[in-house]
């Protein structure tokens, strides 16, 4: 398990386990360079508010940082308002790469938040019945400015439930109106749109009365150590009401490094990602997991739910309820089984490809694409001998797309030279011309599915980076 290397060397607080989420959403986390040391960044961070901890992920062996950090403040506001503004910003002049900047994930969410995260701009409060929207707007205008607000109605008499939302532009707004509204209110974050239902708003209600009335809400943060799930690992439990996604959560009372977890799940086909949630206060295992396709991961969570590893010890593997409809999930995961069926009878059968890329007509002479993704229009490629400005990496998943297919697809922003594949490799190079077109590709293409083919675009290293790495000898 990697450490988390140096803190608040000025002697200030120190949080511990059981406050790391104290209150929610303080912590912020960091992709940093290497070489940035700790008191650079509380340098740029403290104007944003009381820093009570700063720590550096560090390599294990070497103690070398990994370029990742967390910062600790006392407020969520004040967490917010720094990731708002130091997002994409430079630490220093001779710095060549912004840094990244979320929300650390709690152990109750799935992945760290960024500054559009709808989960961290609405609230929800306790209002009079009396309200108005507009006596609601009048009351919140004052921590930010609000997109909207609404009042949550009975649909039989039309008559408010005492219950409403406040929609802000900002995280840190949001944040600001939770912690100095009128405590009448009980404003928490609410839940998702894609999750809200009556029944939620109910369990709100209910964890407000029970604070109002002096019982503190039950926070389990270690929920694997209580839960059923975990004591009796009988797989043929019945879950009916079990949420289905893409996305794992592995849990462990074991810590285990991220090519461990990669070596576990990588068992299973389609793997997309694995990130461990590494704290430098506590010696357990929490990982995400995802794939990209959900039958995957049903497989992977019935497989290895239980499994252990070190032996004796067993992990954790539950979904992250993303809010999708079950019926929805289960039916796109028929149809990616379908179509990576067919996608791999017409890469083993070139003489095929013709007929799916064009749907069979001989006489068109633009190949067909199939996406969700809103393309640009066509646009002339740049002459041959034009000088590179940026190079893009493209890996492919589960085959590479034909050429003719990929010339479409790039050259639609502009200035692209050549697109080219790596020969018995599902990776390809695209050179532009200009580095805008090049970074307008990698912001619509990173992540997208296209003609069934899953896409991730991101900038290649230099030819002089790439040539001195090291060889792989396996």
């Amino acid at each position: 398990m990697d450490e988390a290397g140096s803190s608040a060397s000025g002697g200030g607080f120190r949080p511990g386990v059981d406050s790391l989420d104290e209150p929610p959403n303080s912590r912020i986390f960091l992709v940093i360079s290497k070489y940035t040391p700790e008191s650079v960044l509380r340098e740029r961070f403290s104007p944003f508010g009381d820093i009570q901890d700063i720590w550096v992920v560090r390599d294990k062996h070497t103690k070398e940082s990994k370029g990742i950090a967390f910062v600790k403040f006392a407020r969520s506001s004040q967490a917010c308002r720094a990731m708002e503004e130091m997002h994409g910003q430079c630490l220093g002049p001779n710095d060549t790469k912004p840094i990244k900047v979320f929300i650390a994930q709690s152990r109750s969410s799935g992945s760290h938040r960024d500054v559009e995260d709808e989960e961290l701009t609405r609230i929800f409060v306790m209002i009079p019945k009396s309200y108005t929207e507009e006596d609601l707007r009048e009351k919140f205008k004052v921590y930010g400015d609000i997109e909207y607000c609404s009042i949550i109605k009975n649909k039989v008499t039309g008559e408010s439930k005492g219950l409403g939302y406040v929609r802000y532009l900002k995280p840190s707004q949001a944040a600001q109106a939770i912690e100095n509204c009128d405590r009448s209110f009980r404003a928490i974050l609410a839940e998702p749109k894609n999750k809200a239902s009556e029944s939620s708003e109910q369990d709100y209600y209910s964890n407000m009365r029970q604070e109002a009335l002096g019982h503190e809400p039950r926070v389990n943060m270690f929920p694997f150590e209580q839960q059923s799930e975990f004591s009796s690992f009988d797989k043929n439990d019945s879950r009916g009401q079990e949420a289905i996604s893409k996305r794992l959560s592995v849990v462990s009372r074991v810590p285990f490094t991220e090519e461990q977890l990669f070596s576990i799940f990588d068992i299973v086909p389609g793997l997309e990602y694995c990130e461990v949630q590494r704290d430098p206060y506590s010696n357990y295992g929490h990982g995400v997991v995802q794939y990209f396709n959900v039958a995957s991961a049903i497989y992977a969570k019935y497989k290895l739910h239980g499994f252990q590893y070190p032996p004796g010890n067993r992990i954790g593997v539950s979904f992250i309820d993303d809010g999708s409809n079950a019926t929805d999930l289960l039916r796109k995961m028929a149809t990616q089984m379908v179509a990576a069926q067919l996608a791999s009878m017409v890469w083993n059968n070139p003489s095929q490809q013709q007929l799916m890329q064009f749907g069979g007509s001989s006489g068109s002479q633009l190949p067909q694409i199939q996406t969700d993704v809103v393309l640009p229009s066509c646009k002339k490629k740049a002459p041959p001998e034009t000088p590179v400005k940026e190079r893009l990496f493209i890996v492919f998943n589960p085959h590479p797309l034909p050429l003719d297919v990929l010339e479409d697809i790039f050259c639609r922003f502009g200035n692209l030279i050549e697109v080219y594949l790596v020969s018995g490799k599902n990776v390809g190079y695209a050179k532009y011309a200009d580095r805008i077109s090049a970074n307008d590709a990698i912001a619509t293409l990173h992540g997208k599915i296209l003609n069934g083919v899953r896409l991730k675009v991101m900038l290649a290293d230099s030819p002089r980076e790439e040539s001195n790495k090291r060889q792989r000898t396996y």
